[in-house]
C-alpha cells in the first residue's frame, strides 16, 4: 500500500524560507519518481517540481526555477522554498509517478493529503 505524508506546511511571512517534506512507503521500482504540486483555491494543481528515483536528475516550473529546490533522502521527499511571496500561497501536494518528466505534465499515480502554505506580506 503507497502512503505519502507531507508534514504540516504553516504560515511563514513574505521572504522567509520553509521546507515542505512528504514521508512515503510502498512505491515500486516502477512508481517511484516523485513530484510537487500545488494548489491555488479552485484551481487545478500545478506541477513545481520533480525528481526520478535516484534523486540526481530534477525539472522545475518556470515559476519556481531558482527558489524552489526538490531533493529526496531515503524515504523522504522534499521541497526547500525561499524568499517566499503572498503568491506562494496554496496548498501543496507531493506525488509520484513513473517518470519524473510525465509528472511534470500532471501524469501521477499516487497523491499526498496535502498541506496548506500561506505567506503573508
Amino acid at each position: 500500500q503507497v502512503q505519502l505524508e507531507e508534514s504540516a506546511g504553516g504560515t511563514v511571512q513574505a521572504g522567509d524560507s520553509l521546507r515542505l517534506s512528504c514521508a512515503f512507503s510502498g512505491l515500486t521500482s516502477t512508481t517511484s519518481d516523485m513530484g510537487w504540486f500545488r494548489q491555488y483555491q479552485g484551481k487545478e494543481r500545478f506541477p513545481l517540481a520533480a525528481i526520478d528515483s535516484t534523486g540526481i536528475l530534477t525539472r522545475y516550473a518556470d515559476s519556481v526555477r531558482g527558489r524552489f529546490t526538490i531533493f529526496r533522502h531515503k524515504n523522504t521527499l522534499y521541497l526547500q522554498m525561499v524568499n517566499l511571496t503572498p503568491e506562494d500561497t496554496a496548498i501543496y501536494y507531493c506525488a509520484a509517478g513513473s517518470d519524473y518528466k510525465t509528472i511534470m505534465r500532471s501524469d501521477v499515480d499516487y497523491w499526498g493529503q496535502g498541506t496548506q502554505v500561506t505567506v503573508s506580506s
